[in-house]
Protein backbone atom coordinates (compact mmCIF):
# COMPACT_ATOMS: atom_id res chain seq x y z
CA UNK A 1 0.00 0.00 0.00
CA UNK A 2 3.05 2.28 0.31
CA UNK A 3 3.50 5.04 2.84
CA UNK A 4 0.44 7.12 1.86
CA UNK A 5 -2.69 6.35 3.81
CA UNK A 6 -6.00 6.66 2.03
CA UNK A 7 -8.62 7.97 4.45
CA UNK A 8 -12.18 6.71 4.71
CA UNK A 9 -11.69 3.66 2.50
CA UNK A 10 -14.63 1.29 2.92
CA UNK A 11 -14.89 -2.49 2.65
CA UNK A 12 -18.17 -4.33 2.89
CA UNK A 13 -18.59 -7.78 4.36
CA UNK A 14 -21.19 -9.67 6.38
CA UNK A 15 -22.34 -8.17 9.65
CA UNK A 16 -21.86 -11.14 11.97
CA UNK A 17 -22.29 -9.59 15.41
CA UNK A 18 -23.81 -6.12 15.98
CA UNK A 19 -22.07 -3.25 17.63
CA UNK A 20 -19.60 -0.55 16.59
CA UNK A 21 -15.91 -0.91 17.37
CA UNK A 22 -13.23 1.74 16.88
CA UNK A 23 -9.56 0.85 17.36
CA UNK A 24 -6.21 0.23 15.72
CA UNK A 25 -5.47 -2.97 13.81
CA UNK A 26 -3.82 -6.09 15.16
CA UNK A 27 -3.02 -8.51 12.31
CA UNK A 28 -3.26 -12.12 13.48
CA UNK A 29 -1.78 -14.86 11.32
CA UNK A 30 -4.52 -17.32 10.58
CA UNK A 31 -3.58 -17.96 6.94
CA UNK A 32 -4.12 -21.45 5.64
CA UNK A 33 -1.20 -23.89 5.83
CA UNK A 34 0.53 -24.26 2.45
CA UNK A 35 0.30 -27.95 1.62
CA UNK A 36 2.58 -29.57 -0.94
CA UNK A 37 1.35 -32.96 -2.12
CA UNK A 38 4.31 -35.24 -2.72
CA UNK A 39 4.53 -38.82 -4.01
CA UNK A 40 5.84 -41.50 -1.69
CA UNK A 41 7.01 -45.06 -2.15
CA UNK A 42 5.21 -48.14 -0.82
CA UNK A 43 7.88 -48.43 1.84
CA UNK A 44 6.97 -44.96 3.16
CA UNK A 45 3.22 -45.63 3.59
CA UNK A 46 3.51 -46.82 7.20
CA UNK A 47 5.67 -43.82 8.13
CA UNK A 48 3.18 -41.36 6.62
CA UNK A 49 0.28 -43.03 8.41
CA UNK A 50 2.21 -42.80 11.67
CA UNK A 51 2.87 -39.07 11.04
CA UNK A 52 -0.83 -38.52 10.44
CA UNK A 53 -1.86 -40.43 13.59
CA UNK A 54 0.71 -38.49 15.64
CA UNK A 55 -0.62 -35.16 14.29
CA UNK A 56 -4.17 -36.22 15.21
CA UNK A 57 -2.97 -36.99 18.74
CA UNK A 58 -1.23 -33.61 19.07
CA UNK A 59 -4.33 -31.78 17.81
CA UNK A 60 -6.46 -33.70 20.29
CA UNK A 61 -4.08 -32.84 23.12
CA UNK A 62 -4.16 -29.17 22.06
CA UNK A 63 -7.98 -29.09 22.03
CA UNK A 64 -8.15 -30.75 25.44
CA UNK A 65 -5.83 -28.07 26.80
CA UNK A 66 -7.97 -25.33 25.24
CA UNK A 67 -11.05 -26.94 26.71
CA UNK A 68 -9.58 -26.67 30.20
CA UNK A 69 -8.56 -23.02 29.66
CA UNK A 70 -11.99 -22.07 28.33
CA UNK A 71 -13.78 -23.87 31.18
CA UNK A 72 -11.74 -21.83 33.67
CA UNK A 73 -12.51 -18.56 31.83
CA UNK A 74 -16.13 -18.99 30.73
CA UNK A 75 -17.45 -21.99 32.64
CA UNK A 76 -18.92 -25.16 31.11
CA UNK A 77 -21.54 -23.51 28.88
CA UNK A 78 -19.04 -22.73 26.09
CA UNK A 79 -17.40 -26.15 25.81
CA UNK A 80 -19.76 -27.67 23.24
CA UNK A 81 -17.89 -26.14 20.30
CA UNK A 82 -14.60 -27.65 21.48
CA UNK A 83 -16.36 -30.96 22.09
CA UNK A 84 -17.78 -30.89 18.57
CA UNK A 85 -14.27 -30.31 17.19
CA UNK A 86 -12.99 -33.24 19.24
CA UNK A 87 -15.79 -35.36 17.74
CA UNK A 88 -14.73 -34.37 14.21
CA UNK A 89 -11.14 -35.19 15.10
CA UNK A 90 -12.21 -38.65 16.29
CA UNK A 91 -14.46 -39.25 13.29
CA UNK A 92 -13.64 -42.57 11.64
CA UNK A 93 -14.43 -41.22 8.17
CA UNK A 94 -11.84 -38.45 8.45
CA UNK A 95 -9.05 -40.80 9.49
CA UNK A 96 -9.97 -43.78 7.31
CA UNK A 97 -10.33 -41.66 4.13
CA UNK A 98 -6.95 -40.02 4.75
CA UNK A 99 -5.13 -43.27 5.52
CA UNK A 100 -6.70 -44.93 2.49
CA UNK A 101 -5.52 -42.09 0.23
CA UNK A 102 -1.97 -42.39 1.63
CA UNK A 103 -2.01 -46.10 0.79
CA UNK A 104 -3.84 -46.17 -2.55
CA UNK A 105 -2.60 -42.88 -4.07
CA UNK A 106 0.90 -43.13 -2.58
CA UNK A 107 0.95 -39.51 -1.42
CA UNK A 108 2.22 -37.88 1.75
CA UNK A 109 0.00 -37.38 4.81
CA UNK A 110 -0.46 -33.64 4.21
CA UNK A 111 -1.63 -34.18 0.64
CA UNK A 112 -3.98 -37.00 1.64
CA UNK A 113 -5.54 -34.96 4.44
CA UNK A 114 -5.98 -31.98 2.12
CA UNK A 115 -7.77 -34.19 -0.40
CA UNK A 116 -10.05 -35.50 2.34
CA UNK A 117 -10.88 -31.94 3.33
CA UNK A 118 -11.76 -31.03 -0.26
CA UNK A 119 -14.14 -34.01 -0.39
CA UNK A 120 -15.85 -32.83 2.78
CA UNK A 121 -16.09 -29.25 1.48
CA UNK A 122 -17.67 -30.35 -1.81
CA UNK A 123 -20.10 -32.44 0.24
CA UNK A 124 -21.21 -29.42 2.29
CA UNK A 125 -21.29 -26.92 -0.58
CA UNK A 126 -24.12 -28.89 -2.19
CA UNK A 127 -26.37 -28.17 0.78
CA UNK A 128 -29.24 -25.80 0.14
CA UNK A 129 -29.44 -24.42 3.67
CA UNK A 130 -26.89 -21.67 4.44
CA UNK A 131 -26.88 -22.62 8.12
CA UNK A 132 -25.89 -26.18 7.26
CA UNK A 133 -23.36 -25.16 4.60
CA UNK A 134 -21.51 -23.14 7.23
CA UNK A 135 -20.82 -26.30 9.21
CA UNK A 136 -18.03 -27.12 6.72
CA UNK A 137 -16.00 -24.41 8.46
CA UNK A 138 -15.82 -26.62 11.55
CA UNK A 139 -14.31 -29.49 9.56
CA UNK A 140 -11.86 -27.08 7.91
CA UNK A 141 -10.85 -25.66 11.30
CA UNK A 142 -10.10 -29.11 12.69
CA UNK A 143 -8.21 -30.24 9.59
CA UNK A 144 -6.19 -27.02 9.60
CA UNK A 145 -5.14 -27.74 13.19
CA UNK A 146 -3.90 -31.22 12.20
CA UNK A 147 -2.11 -29.85 9.11
CA UNK A 148 -0.23 -27.34 11.26
CA UNK A 149 1.14 -30.18 13.33
CA UNK A 150 2.10 -32.12 10.21
CA UNK A 151 4.07 -29.24 8.69
CA UNK A 152 5.37 -27.78 11.96
CA UNK A 153 3.61 -24.42 11.51
CA UNK A 154 2.99 -22.87 14.93
CA UNK A 155 -0.38 -21.33 15.79
CA UNK A 156 -0.02 -17.78 17.15
CA UNK A 157 -2.05 -17.45 20.38
CA UNK A 158 -4.72 -14.77 20.18
CA UNK A 159 -4.01 -13.88 23.81
CA UNK A 160 -0.85 -11.98 22.79
CA UNK A 161 -2.59 -8.62 22.54
CA UNK A 162 -1.58 -5.26 23.99
CA UNK A 163 -3.94 -2.28 24.32
CA UNK A 164 -7.37 -2.01 22.68
CA UNK A 165 -7.36 -3.48 19.18
CA UNK A 166 -9.51 -4.84 16.38
CA UNK A 167 -8.18 -8.17 15.19
CA UNK A 168 -7.86 -8.68 11.43
CA UNK A 169 -7.36 -12.29 10.36
CA UNK A 170 -7.94 -14.62 7.44
CA UNK A 171 -10.26 -16.57 9.74
CA UNK A 172 -10.76 -17.14 13.45
CA UNK A 173 -11.68 -20.43 15.04
CA UNK A 174 -14.29 -20.80 17.78
CA UNK A 175 -11.50 -21.46 20.26
CA UNK A 176 -9.87 -18.18 19.15
CA UNK A 177 -13.11 -16.32 19.92
CA UNK A 178 -13.42 -17.96 23.33
CA UNK A 179 -9.87 -16.85 24.24
CA UNK A 180 -10.57 -13.19 23.43
CA UNK A 181 -10.18 -10.72 26.28
CA UNK A 182 -12.99 -8.21 25.63
CA UNK A 183 -11.09 -5.52 27.55
CA UNK A 184 -8.40 -5.65 24.87
CA UNK A 185 -10.08 -6.99 21.73
CA UNK A 186 -13.04 -4.73 20.93
CA UNK A 187 -13.96 -6.42 17.63
CA UNK A 188 -12.68 -8.51 14.74
CA UNK A 189 -12.88 -8.80 10.96
CA UNK A 190 -12.03 -11.83 8.81
CA UNK A 191 -11.62 -12.74 5.15
CA UNK A 192 -13.73 -15.86 5.55
CA UNK A 193 -16.92 -16.76 7.39
CA UNK A 194 -20.68 -16.33 7.28
CA UNK A 195 -23.42 -15.14 9.60
CA UNK A 196 -24.22 -18.67 10.76
CA UNK A 197 -20.66 -19.93 11.27
CA UNK A 198 -19.66 -21.11 14.73
CA UNK A 199 -17.38 -18.12 15.17
CA UNK A 200 -20.18 -15.68 14.29
CA UNK A 201 -22.56 -17.43 16.69
CA UNK A 202 -20.00 -17.16 19.49
CA UNK A 203 -19.26 -13.52 18.68
CA UNK A 204 -22.96 -12.72 19.07
CA UNK A 205 -23.18 -14.80 22.25
CA UNK A 206 -20.21 -12.95 23.75
CA UNK A 207 -21.36 -9.62 22.23
CA UNK A 208 -18.14 -8.88 20.33
CA UNK A 209 -18.73 -6.70 17.23
CA UNK A 210 -17.63 -8.60 14.12
CA UNK A 211 -17.62 -8.40 10.33
CA UNK A 212 -16.78 -11.53 8.35
CA UNK A 213 -16.53 -12.61 4.71
CA UNK A 214 -14.51 -9.54 3.62
CA UNK A 215 -12.36 -11.78 1.34
CA UNK A 216 -9.42 -9.34 1.09
CA UNK A 217 -9.22 -7.84 4.58
CA UNK A 218 -5.78 -9.28 5.32
CA UNK A 219 -4.53 -8.16 1.90
CA UNK A 220 -5.76 -4.57 2.13
CA UNK A 221 -5.59 -3.76 5.86
CA UNK A 222 -2.17 -3.42 7.47
CA UNK A 223 -0.82 -3.14 10.99
CA UNK A 224 -1.06 0.45 12.18
CA UNK A 225 -4.30 1.19 10.30
CA UNK A 226 -7.22 2.50 12.32
CA UNK A 227 -10.61 0.86 11.79
CA UNK A 228 -14.28 1.44 12.40
CA UNK A 229 -16.35 -1.71 12.11
CA UNK A 230 -20.13 -1.85 12.12
CA UNK A 231 -21.17 -5.38 13.03
CA UNK A 232 -24.78 -4.75 12.01
CA UNK A 233 -24.25 -3.42 8.48
CA UNK A 234 -20.97 -5.20 7.70
CA UNK A 235 -19.20 -1.93 6.78
CA UNK A 236 -15.51 -1.53 7.68
CA UNK A 237 -13.94 1.94 7.39
CA UNK A 238 -10.15 2.04 7.11
CA UNK A 239 -8.31 5.10 8.47
CA UNK A 240 -11.34 7.32 9.08
CA UNK A 241 -10.90 11.08 8.96
CA UNK A 242 -11.87 13.25 11.93
CA UNK A 243 -15.51 13.80 10.87
CA UNK A 244 -16.06 10.12 10.12
CA UNK A 245 -14.50 9.20 13.44
CA UNK A 246 -16.75 11.62 15.34
CA UNK A 247 -19.84 10.34 13.53
CA UNK A 248 -18.90 6.73 14.35
CA UNK A 249 -18.28 7.65 17.97
CA UNK A 250 -21.75 9.23 18.20
CA UNK A 251 -23.32 6.13 16.61
CA UNK A 252 -21.39 3.89 18.98
CA UNK A 253 -22.56 5.89 22.00
CA UNK A 254 -26.13 5.87 20.68
CA UNK A 255 -26.00 2.09 20.09
CA UNK A 256 -24.63 1.44 23.57
CA UNK A 257 -27.23 3.73 25.14
CA UNK A 258 -30.07 1.94 23.34
CA UNK A 259 -28.55 -1.41 24.31
CA UNK A 260 -28.55 -0.37 27.98
CA UNK A 261 -32.14 0.85 27.67
CA UNK A 262 -33.20 -2.42 26.03
CA UNK A 263 -31.43 -4.36 28.79
CA UNK A 264 -33.85 -2.79 31.25
CA UNK A 265 -36.65 -4.70 29.51
CA UNK A 266 -35.03 -8.07 30.29
CA UNK A 267 -37.25 -8.97 33.24
CA UNK A 268 -40.38 -7.13 32.12
CA UNK A 269 -43.24 -9.21 30.68
CA UNK A 270 -43.75 -9.33 26.91
CA UNK A 271 -47.26 -7.88 26.91
CA UNK A 272 -49.11 -5.40 24.72
CA UNK A 273 -50.68 -2.29 26.24
CA UNK A 274 -54.04 -4.07 26.47
CA UNK A 275 -52.55 -7.08 28.28
CA UNK A 276 -52.15 -9.46 25.33
CA UNK A 277 -49.20 -11.77 26.12
CA UNK A 278 -46.73 -13.19 23.60
CA UNK A 279 -43.91 -15.51 24.67
CA UNK A 280 -40.57 -14.38 23.23
CA UNK A 281 -38.04 -17.20 22.96
CA UNK A 282 -34.69 -17.88 21.33
CA UNK A 283 -33.61 -20.11 18.48
CA UNK A 284 -30.59 -22.23 19.41
CA UNK A 285 -28.32 -25.00 18.27
CA UNK A 286 -25.54 -24.87 20.86
CA UNK A 287 -25.26 -24.41 24.61
CA UNK A 288 -23.03 -21.41 23.91
CA UNK A 289 -26.08 -19.49 22.72
CA UNK A 290 -28.08 -19.90 25.94
CA UNK A 291 -26.35 -17.23 28.10
CA UNK A 292 -27.09 -14.63 25.41
CA UNK A 293 -30.74 -15.73 25.19
CA UNK A 294 -31.08 -15.42 28.97
CA UNK A 295 -29.27 -12.09 29.01
CA UNK A 296 -31.71 -10.71 26.44
CA UNK A 297 -34.80 -11.88 28.31
CA UNK A 298 -35.71 -14.99 26.33
CA UNK A 299 -38.35 -17.18 27.94
CA UNK A 300 -36.91 -20.47 26.78
CA UNK A 301 -36.03 -22.07 23.46
CA UNK A 302 -38.68 -22.02 20.73
CA UNK A 303 -36.49 -23.88 18.22
CA UNK A 304 -33.67 -26.23 19.20
CA UNK A 305 -32.04 -27.51 16.01
CA UNK A 306 -30.63 -31.04 16.35
CA UNK A 307 -28.88 -31.39 12.97
CA UNK A 308 -25.29 -30.83 14.17
CA UNK A 309 -25.35 -34.10 16.10
CA UNK A 310 -25.73 -35.98 12.81
CA UNK A 311 -22.90 -34.37 10.83
CA UNK A 312 -19.74 -35.96 9.44
CA UNK A 313 -20.40 -39.44 10.73
CA UNK A 314 -20.20 -42.98 9.46
CA UNK A 315 -23.22 -43.83 11.61
CA UNK A 316 -25.91 -41.77 13.34
CA UNK A 317 -25.48 -40.66 16.97
CA UNK A 318 -26.72 -43.16 19.54
CA UNK A 319 -29.39 -42.60 22.15
CA UNK A 320 -26.93 -41.83 24.95
CA UNK A 321 -25.02 -39.23 22.95
CA UNK A 322 -28.22 -37.49 21.90
CA UNK A 323 -29.67 -37.68 25.40
CA UNK A 324 -26.54 -36.05 26.84
CA UNK A 325 -26.87 -33.13 24.40
CA UNK A 326 -30.61 -32.64 24.93
CA UNK A 327 -30.33 -33.03 28.70
CA UNK A 328 -27.58 -30.39 28.87
CA UNK A 329 -29.77 -27.98 26.93
CA UNK A 330 -32.84 -28.62 29.11
CA UNK A 331 -30.84 -28.15 32.32
CA UNK A 332 -29.24 -24.95 31.05
CA UNK A 333 -32.57 -23.41 29.98
CA UNK A 334 -34.59 -24.49 33.06
CA UNK A 335 -37.00 -23.41 34.39
CA UNK A 336 -38.03 -22.26 30.92
CA UNK A 337 -39.17 -24.76 28.25
CA UNK A 338 -37.18 -26.19 25.33
CA UNK A 339 -38.89 -27.00 22.03
CA UNK A 340 -36.86 -29.64 20.20
CA UNK A 341 -37.20 -30.09 16.45
CA UNK A 342 -36.48 -33.56 15.12
CA UNK A 343 -33.90 -33.99 12.35
CA UNK A 344 -34.56 -31.48 9.57
CA UNK A 345 -32.33 -32.13 6.56
CA UNK A 346 -31.79 -34.48 3.63
CA UNK A 347 -30.23 -37.84 4.48
CA UNK A 348 -27.85 -37.85 1.52
CA UNK A 349 -25.92 -35.08 3.26
CA UNK A 350 -25.45 -36.93 6.53
CA UNK A 351 -24.50 -40.31 7.88
CA UNK A 352 -23.79 -43.24 5.63
CA UNK A 353 -26.52 -45.36 7.25
CA UNK A 354 -29.16 -43.17 5.62
CA UNK A 355 -27.67 -44.03 2.20
CA UNK A 356 -29.95 -42.14 -0.18
CA UNK A 357 -29.14 -41.80 -3.85
CA UNK A 358 -28.47 -38.32 -5.21
CA UNK A 359 -31.71 -36.48 -5.80
CA UNK A 360 -32.38 -34.17 -8.72
CA UNK A 361 -34.29 -31.76 -6.46
CA UNK A 362 -33.31 -32.32 -2.82
CA UNK A 363 -35.41 -29.36 -1.62
CA UNK A 364 -38.47 -31.36 -2.61
CA UNK A 365 -37.00 -34.78 -1.87
CA UNK A 366 -36.47 -37.19 1.02
CA UNK A 367 -35.74 -34.81 3.86
CA UNK A 368 -36.96 -33.77 7.32
CA UNK A 369 -39.97 -35.85 8.47
CA UNK A 370 -39.89 -37.85 5.22
CA UNK A 371 -36.37 -38.99 6.03
CA UNK A 372 -37.28 -39.77 9.65
CA UNK A 373 -40.28 -41.89 8.63
CA UNK A 374 -38.12 -43.70 6.07
CA UNK A 375 -35.61 -44.53 8.84
CA UNK A 376 -37.84 -45.44 11.81
CA UNK A 377 -35.06 -46.94 13.95
CA UNK A 378 -32.96 -43.78 13.70
CA UNK A 379 -36.07 -41.66 14.30
CA UNK A 380 -37.09 -43.63 17.39
CA UNK A 381 -33.57 -43.36 18.79
CA UNK A 382 -33.89 -39.58 18.59
CA UNK A 383 -37.40 -39.64 20.05
CA UNK A 384 -36.31 -41.79 23.03
CA UNK A 385 -33.46 -39.36 23.75
CA UNK A 386 -35.84 -36.39 23.60
CA UNK A 387 -38.37 -38.15 25.82
CA UNK A 388 -35.72 -38.96 28.41
CA UNK A 389 -34.66 -35.31 28.48
CA UNK A 390 -38.30 -34.35 29.12
CA UNK A 391 -37.96 -35.84 32.62
CA UNK A 392 -35.52 -33.04 33.47
CA UNK A 393 -37.67 -30.02 32.59
CA UNK A 394 -40.37 -28.75 30.27
CA UNK A 395 -39.81 -30.14 26.78
CA UNK A 396 -41.89 -29.99 23.62
CA UNK A 397 -41.12 -31.93 20.43
CA UNK A 398 -42.11 -31.01 16.90
CA UNK A 399 -41.79 -32.47 13.42
CA UNK A 400 -40.53 -30.50 10.39
CA UNK A 401 -41.83 -30.31 6.81
CA UNK A 402 -45.26 -31.81 7.46
CA UNK A 403 -47.38 -31.91 4.31
CA UNK A 404 -50.39 -33.90 5.50
CA UNK A 405 -52.22 -35.67 8.32
CA UNK A 406 -50.82 -39.11 7.44
CA UNK A 407 -47.26 -37.99 8.22
CA UNK A 408 -48.35 -36.58 11.58
CA UNK A 409 -50.10 -39.79 12.55
CA UNK A 410 -47.13 -41.92 11.49
CA UNK A 411 -44.73 -39.75 13.48
CA UNK A 412 -46.99 -39.82 16.55
CA UNK A 413 -47.28 -43.60 16.24
CA UNK A 414 -43.49 -43.93 16.33
CA UNK A 415 -43.41 -41.54 19.29
CA UNK A 416 -45.83 -43.86 21.11
CA UNK A 417 -43.58 -46.83 20.31
CA UNK A 418 -40.60 -44.91 21.73
CA UNK A 419 -42.61 -44.16 24.89
CA UNK A 420 -43.54 -47.82 25.32
CA UNK A 421 -39.92 -48.92 24.90
CA UNK A 422 -38.90 -46.51 27.68
CA UNK A 423 -41.73 -47.73 29.92
CA UNK A 424 -40.50 -51.29 29.48
CA UNK A 425 -37.00 -50.16 30.49
CA UNK A 426 -38.36 -48.28 33.49
CA UNK A 427 -36.96 -44.98 32.20
CA UNK A 428 -38.84 -41.83 33.29
CA UNK A 429 -40.17 -39.24 30.82
CA UNK A 430 -43.01 -36.74 30.51
CA UNK A 431 -46.06 -38.84 29.59
CA UNK A 432 -47.92 -35.72 28.47
CA UNK A 433 -45.15 -34.16 26.39
CA UNK A 434 -46.59 -31.62 23.93
CA UNK A 435 -46.27 -32.55 20.26
CA UNK A 436 -46.27 -30.00 17.45
CA UNK A 437 -45.51 -29.60 13.77
CA UNK A 438 -43.79 -27.04 11.61
CA UNK A 439 -46.02 -25.34 9.07
CA UNK A 440 -43.74 -24.53 6.14
CA UNK A 441 -45.45 -26.11 3.11
CA UNK A 442 -48.51 -24.65 1.33
CA UNK A 443 -50.40 -27.95 1.64
CA UNK A 444 -50.10 -27.73 5.43
CA UNK A 445 -51.51 -24.19 5.33
CA UNK A 446 -54.52 -25.30 3.29
CA UNK A 447 -55.38 -28.13 5.70
CA UNK A 448 -54.28 -26.37 8.89
CA UNK A 449 -57.74 -26.99 10.40
CA UNK A 450 -57.30 -30.75 9.92
CA UNK A 451 -53.72 -30.77 11.22
CA UNK A 452 -54.72 -28.76 14.30
CA UNK A 453 -56.84 -31.68 15.49
CA UNK A 454 -53.73 -33.88 15.63
CA UNK A 455 -51.23 -31.78 17.61
CA UNK A 456 -50.72 -29.48 20.60
CA UNK A 457 -49.16 -26.52 18.76
CA UNK A 458 -48.11 -25.13 15.38
CA UNK A 459 -44.74 -23.52 14.72
CA UNK A 460 -44.51 -21.64 11.44
CA UNK A 461 -41.14 -21.74 9.72
CA UNK A 462 -41.45 -18.61 7.59
CA UNK A 463 -38.10 -19.08 5.80
CA UNK A 464 -39.31 -22.18 3.97
CA UNK A 465 -42.99 -21.21 3.90
CA UNK A 466 -42.13 -18.05 1.92
CA UNK A 467 -39.74 -19.99 -0.31
CA UNK A 468 -42.22 -22.75 -1.12
CA UNK A 469 -45.23 -20.44 -1.39
CA UNK A 470 -43.52 -18.06 -3.83
CA UNK A 471 -41.51 -20.79 -5.62
CA UNK A 472 -38.15 -19.08 -5.16
CA UNK A 473 -34.75 -20.18 -3.91
CA UNK A 474 -34.01 -17.70 -1.14
CA UNK A 475 -30.26 -18.32 -1.55
CA UNK A 476 -30.35 -17.30 -5.23
CA UNK A 477 -29.08 -13.72 -5.43
CA UNK A 478 -31.00 -13.18 -8.68
CA UNK A 479 -34.29 -13.94 -6.93
CA UNK A 480 -33.70 -12.24 -3.58
CA UNK A 481 -35.98 -9.34 -4.57
CA UNK A 482 -38.86 -11.84 -4.82
CA UNK A 483 -38.40 -13.07 -1.24
CA UNK A 484 -41.23 -11.00 0.23
CA UNK A 485 -42.50 -11.73 3.75
CA UNK A 486 -45.31 -9.20 3.22
CA UNK A 487 -46.55 -10.80 -0.02
CA UNK A 488 -50.36 -11.05 0.20
CA UNK A 489 -50.14 -14.84 -0.23
CA UNK A 490 -47.81 -15.06 2.77
CA UNK A 491 -49.98 -12.82 4.97
CA UNK A 492 -53.11 -14.78 4.07
CA UNK A 493 -51.30 -18.05 4.79
CA UNK A 494 -50.24 -16.81 8.23
CA UNK A 495 -53.80 -15.75 9.03
CA UNK A 496 -55.21 -19.12 7.94
CA UNK A 497 -52.78 -21.00 10.17
CA UNK A 498 -53.28 -18.81 13.25
CA UNK A 499 -57.06 -18.90 12.88
CA UNK A 500 -57.06 -22.69 12.48
CA UNK A 501 -54.84 -23.13 15.54
CA UNK A 502 -57.02 -20.94 17.75
CA UNK A 503 -60.23 -22.54 16.51
CA UNK A 504 -58.80 -25.87 17.72
CA UNK A 505 -57.57 -24.39 21.02
CA UNK A 506 -53.84 -24.80 20.32
CA UNK A 507 -50.99 -22.27 20.22
CA UNK A 508 -49.72 -20.61 17.04
CA UNK A 509 -45.96 -20.02 17.18
CA UNK A 510 -43.37 -18.72 14.71
CA UNK A 511 -39.67 -19.60 14.57
CA UNK A 512 -38.59 -18.21 11.18
CA UNK A 513 -36.59 -15.03 10.61
CA UNK A 514 -39.77 -13.00 10.25
CA UNK A 515 -40.36 -13.46 14.00
CA UNK A 516 -37.22 -11.52 14.90
CA UNK A 517 -37.78 -8.54 12.61
CA UNK A 518 -39.09 -5.70 14.83
CA UNK A 519 -40.98 -3.99 12.00
CA UNK A 520 -43.10 -7.11 11.51
CA UNK A 521 -44.18 -7.26 15.16
CA UNK A 522 -47.37 -5.17 14.70
CA UNK A 523 -48.51 -7.58 11.97
CA UNK A 524 -47.69 -10.69 14.02
CA UNK A 525 -49.43 -9.26 17.09
CA UNK A 526 -52.47 -8.34 15.00
CA UNK A 527 -52.60 -11.84 13.53
CA UNK A 528 -52.74 -13.26 17.05
CA UNK A 529 -49.50 -15.23 17.44
CA UNK A 530 -48.95 -16.73 20.89
CA UNK A 531 -45.18 -17.23 20.67
CA UNK A 532 -42.28 -15.87 18.62
CA UNK A 533 -38.82 -17.45 18.59
CA UNK A 534 -35.80 -15.59 17.24
CA UNK A 535 -32.11 -14.68 17.46
CA UNK A 536 -31.29 -13.61 21.02
CA UNK A 537 -30.31 -10.05 20.05
CA UNK A 538 -33.75 -9.44 18.53
CA UNK A 539 -35.70 -10.31 21.69
CA UNK A 540 -35.50 -6.95 23.55
CA UNK A 541 -36.11 -4.97 20.35
CA UNK A 542 -39.25 -6.96 19.59
CA UNK A 543 -40.34 -6.71 23.24
CA UNK A 544 -39.93 -2.92 23.23
CA UNK A 545 -42.35 -2.56 20.32
CA UNK A 546 -44.77 -5.12 21.72
CA UNK A 547 -45.06 -3.23 25.01
CA UNK A 548 -46.09 -0.06 23.12
CA UNK A 549 -48.73 -1.64 20.87
CA UNK A 550 -52.28 -2.71 21.51
CA UNK A 551 -53.83 -5.81 20.03
CA UNK A 552 -56.86 -3.85 18.77
CA UNK A 553 -54.88 -1.29 16.76
CA UNK A 554 -52.60 -3.94 15.24
CA UNK A 555 -55.65 -6.01 14.24
CA UNK A 556 -56.85 -3.01 12.25
CA UNK A 557 -53.42 -2.85 10.56
CA UNK A 558 -53.69 -6.51 9.57
CA UNK A 559 -57.23 -6.08 8.30
CA UNK A 560 -56.21 -3.19 6.05
CA UNK A 561 -53.02 -4.95 4.90
CA UNK A 562 -55.02 -7.89 3.60
CA UNK A 563 -56.66 -5.67 1.01
CA UNK A 564 -53.49 -4.62 -0.84
CA UNK A 565 -52.57 -6.60 -3.99
CA UNK A 566 -48.76 -6.35 -3.76
CA UNK A 567 -46.07 -6.66 -1.12
CA UNK A 568 -44.76 -3.19 -2.03
CA UNK A 569 -48.13 -1.63 -1.28
CA UNK A 570 -48.42 -3.52 2.01
CA UNK A 571 -44.94 -2.37 3.00
CA UNK A 572 -45.65 1.25 2.05
CA UNK A 573 -48.87 1.21 4.07
CA UNK A 574 -47.21 -0.37 7.10
CA UNK A 575 -44.27 2.04 7.05
CA UNK A 576 -46.69 4.97 6.96
CA UNK A 577 -48.88 3.64 9.76
CA UNK A 578 -46.00 2.44 11.94
CA UNK A 579 -44.26 5.80 11.63
CA UNK A 580 -47.46 7.58 12.65
CA UNK A 581 -48.43 5.26 15.50
CA UNK A 582 -45.24 3.72 16.89
CA UNK A 583 -42.35 5.88 15.67
CA UNK A 584 -40.76 6.19 19.11
CA UNK A 585 -40.64 2.40 19.41
CA UNK A 586 -38.26 2.00 16.47
CA UNK A 587 -35.37 4.12 17.74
Amino acid sequence: MGSVRIENREMRGIGASPGIAIASVRITDRSRVAVVEQPISSAEVATEKDRFIAALALARQELQGLKQQIAEKHGPEHLFVIDSHLMILDDAMLSSETEQLIETELINAEGALKRTLLQFKAFFEEMEDEYLRERSSDVETVVERVLRHLVGHSHEPITWVEGKVIIVAHDLTPSDILQIDKEKVVGFVTDLGGKTSHSAILARALEIPAVVGLERATAEIVAGDNLIIDGATGVVTINPDRNTFRDALRRKQRYEYLDRELAKLKDLPAVATDGHRILLKGNAEFLEEIPSIKRHGGEGIGLYRTEMLFFNRTEPPGEEEQYAAYAAMVREVAPHPVTIRTLDVGGDKFVADLNLNDELNPALGVRAIRLSLRSPDIFKTQLRAILRASALGTVRVFFPMISGVTEVRQAKSLLEEAKQELRERGVPFDETINVGIMIEIPSAVLIADLLAREVDFFSIGTNDLIQYSLAIDRTNEHLSHLYEPLHPAVLRSLKMVVDAAHAAGIDACMCGEMAGEPTFLPILLGLGFDELSMNAISIPRVKKILRRCSRAETESLVSASMNFPTAAEVEEYLQREITARFSDSFD
